[in-house]
């Protein structure tokens, strides 16, 4: 989680990668909902940024696409075409494919047991129907295999494929049911990590992502009808 960062608690002024995570982290959980202006000085008062710092974390976002700025109206929070998740969605696919497969041959002994302590701790939040914290423990079981398949030039590529997607896409997506089966697809390419099979872990994460975005897919046509072709903006 991003902290606050009051003005009167920071003796430091952010760095404008802290004040992007600030508004970043504000995005996801709706606070800042999609279209909705991100307003200069209601973001330096609030994070005690310099109108330079934010001006630059309204650049890092946009370049993440969480943000776009146009002129005479400044920032506002974007929405994305299904067609762009759906490239975006390709695109991890095919780079968290080729980081499992390296996972697999590259990770230390105690990366791979990391691994196997986060996929347990997996199981209890599926059985526990704890939503928020599968959620975070997710991201941290594919960080860790990006991380150990010792793929630089990967890492930095993903960290920036953000998905946007509306909020009650995001919470639908944590809906017990998909736990499920998206925590059977983490056994699967675990077993073929354990096993030294990376091609069958590359195959397996593959599909696990493709099926991510058909999961999307369905919910939006759940809560919003067919015919839907845009997506709003939080991170996933």
């Amino acid at each position: 989680m991003v902290p606050d960062i009051p003005k009167q608690d920071n003796p430091r002024a952010p760095s404008s990668a802290e004040i992007a995570d600030w508004i970043r982290e504000r995005i996801r959980k709706g606070r800042f909902v999609p279209e909705q202006r991100l307003v200069e000085v209601d973001i330096i008062r609030q994070t005690g940024g310099s109108r330079a710092k934010v001006r630059e974390a309204f650049q890092r976002l946009a370049a993440d696409g969480l943000v776009q700025i146009e002129e005479f109206r400044g920032a506002s929070v974007r929405t994305a075409s299904l067609a762009e998740v759906k490239q975006i969605y390709r695109a991890r696919a095919a780079l968290e494919g080729v980081s499992a497969r390296d996972f697999t041959l590259n990770a230390t002994d105690e990366m791979k047991q990391r691994l196997l302590e986060l996929h347990k701790e997996l199981d209890a939040c599926v059985e526990m129907r704890a939503n928020d914290r599968f959620g975070q423990l997710n991201n941290q079981w594919h960080r860790l295999l990006v991380q150990g398949s010792g793929n630089e030039v990967i890492d930095e590529l993903l960290q920036r494929l953000n998905v946007p997607i509306h909020r009650l896409l995001f919470e639908s997506f944590y809906h017990e049911d998909r736990l499920r089966v998206a925590h059977a697809d983490h056994k699967v390419i675990l077993d073929a990590i354990m096993a030294g099979n990376a091609e069958a872990a590359e195959a397996a994460m593959r599909r696990h992502i493709e099926d991510g975005f058909v999961t999307l897919t369905v919910i939006e046509t759940e809560l919003f009808g067919p015919g839907t072709h845009s997506i709003d903006a939080a991170t996933i």
